[in-house]
């Protein structure tokens, strides 16, 4: 979104407004590159309606941010982090990443006190994977790199826990921290497994018990979305699959059986730091959480991976510190129950 200029986010706001009714006070990100922006366009993308800037820091150290292919240095990250309070925007979010090759928990404890010194009001904190086809991974098969110590990066999500709740964040997501009242909307709609429209190409959608996205090519998404001439949803509004694969630029569509969309709500849950409110399970899916998972949960129970607790009347389900950490085995474990 960054290598738009302030006069084509305005008019791109001005397609969503006209298109959809937005709520007052909706929150309106963009995700910026620190390269990419100035002060002025910042300034406009703020007079356009954006009200929330995420920035890509990635790294706050020079060799860490070549290695990872960033065009900026820390100089630069440092610079866009203060030209968004320049530029008027109170809610700032930062992208940071841990378990780099050749990273040492020192490194990230600079990192993590480097950030929270510039005080963005999020904090985003993901450990690299190494996916395949990426030149990470052509790197590490090739043995340019050596795969980082997992041990050593669950030291550092362990560090990044408590700097970051002594510096005032609240780790609502696993990987995500907020000052007080400023959480991602945008994610939280994915970890509470909402519906959502993606718009664009390469964009993903979910709603109506259907996953669909579009062709990744921008051109062949603008040649595909000329050819649709259909003005409106079919049942109301909702769309089924029948009609999803009729719309040129949907490339391919996926049903969501209730026993795949209760698994997935349990995982995405699973990630929040209050875990799965067993009252709302009950009344999304018409029935009990222990009912559906009494066979597997003793076993994780056991393990120390979760816990049950009350909070204002109400009984949740949460990962322990330990499972946060091991959160994948949880959730294989659950998903596996249910397949």
């Amino acid at each position: 979104p960054s290598l738009l200029n302030a006069k084509q986010m305005d008019a791109l706001m001005r397609s969503i407004s006209e298109s959809f009714d937005l709520k007052s006070g909706a929150e309106i990100t963009a995700e910026v590159n620190p390269d990419d922006v100035d002060k002025a366009r910042l300034i406009g993308f703020r007079n356009a309606g954006i009200n929330r800037i995420s920035v890509g820091i990635q790294a706050l150290d020079d060799p860490q941010l070549a290695l990872l292919g960033r065009r900026h240095g820390l100089e630069g990250a440092v610079k866009a982090l203060m030209m968004t309070r320049e530029a008027g925007f109170d809610n700032v979010s930062a992208d940071l990443m841990y378990g780099l090759p050749n990273q040492t928990v020192e490194m990230w404890e600079q990192t993590l006190c480097g950030l929270v010194d510039l005080e963005p009001d999020h904090i985003s904190a993901y450990c690299l994977t190494f996916e395949e086809g990426t030149p990470f991974e052509k790197m590490l098969m090739s043995g340019q790199i050596v795969e980082p110590d997992p041990d050593v990066a669950a030291e550092m999500y362990e560090l990044s826990e408590r700097t970051l709740r002594v510096s005032g964040y609240y780790g609502y997501e696993i990987s995500n921290w907020s000052r007080p009242g400023v959480e991602s909307r945008h994610n939280l709609t994915y970890w509470y497994n909402l519906p959502y429209l993606g718009v664009g190409p390469g964009a993903h959608s979910h709603m109506a018990q259907h996953r669909f996205h579009s062709v990744l090519s921008p051109t062949e998404y603008m040649l595909r979305v000329q050819l649709w001439n259909v003005s409106k949803f079919p049942n109301g509004g909702l769309p089924n699959q029948a009609f999803l694969e009729t719309i040129p630029h949907v490339i391919e569509v996926e049903h969501i059986s209730p026993s795949l969309e209760i698994a997935e709500t349990v995982i995405m849950a699973l990630r929040l730091r209050d875990g799965i409110d067993r009252k709302g399970f009950e009344s999304r899916f018409n029935i009990d959480f222990n009912d559906v998972f009494c066979e597997v949960l003793p076993e994780i129970e056991e393990l120390g991976l979760i816990e049950e607790y009350r909070s204002d009347n109400k009984i949740f389900t949460r990962l322990t510190p330990k499972g946060r950490l091991l959160g994948n085995q949880v959730f294989s474990r659950l998903l596996g129950h249910l397949s």
